[in-house]
């Protein structure tokens, strides 16, 4: 594990923000909620902390109880305000004042997320050209495919996003599953640059349309790089989704 604390003012290229903000409306107080005797945030920064490429990794919350878990974890908590508009913001506040270069936002309601599948990511950044990269995978069922919760993503012959939709692109006349895009996996990195240009930025029309963030990237002219995985994404939106991850962590899913 190489994530280890860097002095303030130390110059970092990678790090990892867990944006884990206390008032969820559907789930309050989920990074704290209990899976297997061990808080979700506590496992999240435990998968996290298996990457072989993060120098730091923050926690930017709005709770002080969220704080005090990072820190026993290892972590480097950070406070933010309340009122910030969106997880992403919350990560450039986090960041703001730090001399880091690129920037991974990690979902705090990802118990099961495994820092290898980070490092893939970071590894996208060596191509000067990527200013934001993103996890997609195979499209393996109609439920994938039409599902409007899930994002899809087109490609260019590069692995570069064309467009990400909810709606099954390309539209296939065929009606069948098409090999062309990939379900998305809500995963992201920023080089710092770009992730301030996004947060000053306003909502656009085109992501407000779709309800989906990354096209504010797109409609600013980012190039976005699209890492292909196998694993999946498992988040937790509602309490009923702990069930979910508890028996998935039984069947040997967890992160560590």
């Amino acid at each position: 594990m190489a994530v280890h604390t860097k002095n303030e003012g130390e110059f970092m290229k990678y790090v990892a923000v867990i944006p884990a903000r206390y008032a969820s409306t559907r789930f309050p107080g989920k990074p704290l909620a209990m899976i297997q005797g061990k808080e979700m945030l506590a496992w999240t920064i435990a998968g996290t902390k298996k990457s072989e490429k993060l120098e730091e990794i923050f926690v930017a919350t709005d709770h002080e109880d969220i704080y005090a878990l990072a820190e026993r974890e290892g972590a480097k908590p950070v406070m933010t305000a309340s009122d910030l508009p969106t997880g992403t913001d919350r990560v450039y506040a986090a960041v703001e004042a730090q001399d880091v270069e690129i920037v991974v936002n990690v979902q705090g309601d990802e118990p099961l997320i495994d820092g290898k599948v980070l490092d893939l990511l970071l590894d996208s950044f060596e191509d000067p050209q990527v200013q934001m990269a993103t996890l997609g995978r195979e499209i393996k069922n109609e439920e994938d495919l039409n599902s409007e919760t899930t994002a899809k993503i087109a490609l260019d012959q590069n692995d570069y996003a064309i467009y990400f939709s909810r709606f099954p692109i390309p539209y296939s006349r065929n009606k069948e599953i098409n090999s062309v895009s990939l379900k998305h996996i809500g995963i992201y990195a920023y080089r710092k640059s770009f992730l301030k240009s996004f947060c000053l930025q306003e909502p656009t029309a085109l992501e407000q349309a779709e309800g989906l963030e990354q096209l504010r990237a797109l409609y600013l002219g980012a190039k976005i790089k699209v890492v292909k995985v196998e694993s999946e994404s498992w988040g937790v939106d509602v309490p009923k989704d702990i069930e979910k991850i508890e028996m998935i962590m039984k069947q040997g899913g967890s992160n560590g």
